[in-house]
């Protein structure tokens, strides 16, 4: 079934054009409203300030297409340009067993993207946030950063690599089943125990320091009947100007985390507002719910990727003469994404239901007046742009667009 190649092709090409096309809309429609602030945030955000996120939004946005051809490039270089063949066969000279042969493809692959990327991220980091204030880290920290994460993934990622590949090799027809589970069962235990174990090998977190926003904070979690292992201020600073606030971690592990800059940039009643805001994600079950549906699509995705595994003209339509296990895995999640693109704004659009619930319920138990404040000082700081294109944010925003959302807010005040 040597015509996957040209399905391969085709997809590419469509998601790749689609992508671009909806790029330079952006682009265009943010140039065009770049001279006069929206009129809901005339009294709230400067011309410079909103020119400077018009800016920053095509620089990203220029970045952004430049990686795409990257990618696509590198994508074709990997499968069809024959990347993964010479791999496969280098380390098939060393007469090792298919699982240590195949964890080595694996390891020597994500080690030579990681070096294809370092160009780019180092441009990201040091020429575009720094040109817009935002950056903050040192090349120590950034190659620091790096050697962590690596050794990290190793930690981590060779066993997961070893024990997924094991089942493929020899767990029979329900291998897919096993490594579903066992992944699931991986995900869950890293995401509790991400707070206290992981995180704290970047990061700094130091318990939020009694006072007013304390006292907001704990009178808030008591009317809402959140418990969690604590409030921590993260030393975001070190690394960007960029302002958040999040959950993390489950069950007994969870903590609600501040980045210092944005405890700097808001009041107390508007710390407050934002931490309804993610309170509102957790009592509408939205950390669960996506975990769910995360949990169907691995399910989804290992069923045919066992399907796949078992075709000879999945191999040689994407460039690899011997099929195993190991290229399975590397191939499916390779060319998946081509594939699976055009569901990216069905999961957008139920990101921006799950941001209009959590602002409703942050509306009724504390102020919307206090939210709308609070995510204006977000645009602002984050130069987050007033005036994206409508297609370009249906297909990727996670948030509502600002002026939607501020509407929205002003309704329940």
């Amino acid at each position: 079934m040597l015509s996957f190649t040209v399905i391969f092709l085709l997809f590419l090409v469509v998601s790749t054009g689609v992508q671009l096309w909806l790029s330079l809309r952006q682009a265009r429609h943010v140039s065009q409203h770049r001279n006069a602030v929206p009129s809901a945030f005339a009294d709230k955000i400067s011309l410079a300030e909103h020119q400077k996120a018009a800016d920053y939004t095509q620089a990203r946005g220029k970045l952004g297409r430049l990686d795409l051809w990257l990618s696509v490039g590198i994508l074709l270089a990997w499968t069809l340009g024959g990347g993964l063949e010479l791999l496969d066969q280098f380390w098939r000279s060393f007469g090792w067993s298919p699982l240590w042969t195949g964890t080595a493809v694996i390891l020597s692959m994500t080690f030579i993207g990681s070096l294809i990327d370092l160009p780019l991220s180092l441009y990201r980091t040091f020429i575009l946030e720094e040109r817009f204030g935002f950056n903050k880290t040192t090349l120590k920290t950034f190659f620091s950063d790096m050697v962590k994460g690596a050794a990290l993934g190793l930690v981590i990622g060779v066993p997961l690599i070893l024990f997924v590949l094991w089942l493929m090799e020899g767990a029979g027809s329900l291998w897919w089943l096993y490594a579903w589970a066992g992944l699931t069962a991986f995900s869950l235990l890293m995401t509790w125990a991400y707070p206290k174990f992981i995180a704290p090998l970047f990061n700094k977190f130091e318990p939020l320091q009694e006072g007013e926003v304390a006292q907001r904070i704990d009178a808030l979690l008591t009317r809402t009947g959140f418990n969690s292992k604590g409030v921590f201020v993260m030393d975001g600073s070190k690394r960007s100007a960029h302002g958040n606030a999040y959950f993390t971690g489950f069950g007994r592990n969870k903590r609600i985390v501040f980045f210092d800059t944005l405890l700097k940039h808001l009041t107390p009643a508007q710390i407050e507002a934002v931490l309804a805001h993610e309170l509102g994600h957790f009592k509408h079950k939205h950390i669960v719910k996506g975990m769910l549906l995360s949990v169907a699509m691995t399910f989804i995705g290992f069923a045919v990727l066992a399907w796949l595994m078992q075709q000879t003209w999945f191999y040689q339509s994407l460039g690899v003469s011997q099929p195993s296990a190991y290229m399975a895995l590397l191939l499916f999640v390779l060319v998946s994404p081509v594939f699976t693109f055009f569901i990216s704004p069905i999961m957008a659009r139920l990101s921006r239901k799950h941001e209009f619930e959590a602002d409703s319920f942050a509306a009724s138990q504390s102020s919307a007046t206090e939210l709308i404040a609070a995510l204006v000082g977000l645009y602002k700081e984050n130069a987050n742009t007033l005036t994206p294109d409508p297609l370009h944010s249906a297909f990727y925003d996670s948030h509502p667009p600002a002026a939607i959302r501020i509407a929205h807010l002003q309704q329940q005040t």
